[in-house]
């Protein structure tokens, strides 16, 4: 939620929410995703928020995110991971900040 006020514009994030009312909850099948915490719990819900990622959802599963994280935090998280992200999701993510490509695995 954005509010404007005499210091700037302020950007109110709620930081418990049910994380499954946004992303499916079958990615978060091994921890009580009730708990989650939007700020504390980035390096969990960011990466499995692509996880099951396709070319056709992908749109619409990175603008889920963007609601919540910026794309800087994206990146940072994805490329801190040790969740089996695709390649395929590094290197879309890569393109679409325009930022150097990444890799989560290599040979």
């Amino acid at each position: 939620m954005l509010y404007n006020s005499k210091f700037g514009i302020f950007c109110i994030v709620k930081q418990s929410v049910n994380i499954v009312t946004i992303f499916p909850k079958h990615l978060f099948w091994d921890m009580d995703y009730n708990k989650l915490n939007l700020s504390k719990d980035k390096a969990i819900i960011i990466p499995r928020a692509l996880y099951a990622t396709t070319p056709e959802t992908f749109e619409t599963d990175i603008l889920k995110l963007e609601t919540i994280y910026s794309p800087k935090d994206i990146v940072k998280y994805l490329k801190l991971t040790t969740e089996n992200i695709s390649n395929k999701v590094c290197l879309s993510v890569a393109k679409r900040y325009n930022v150097k490509s990444f890799l989560r695995f290599s040979l």
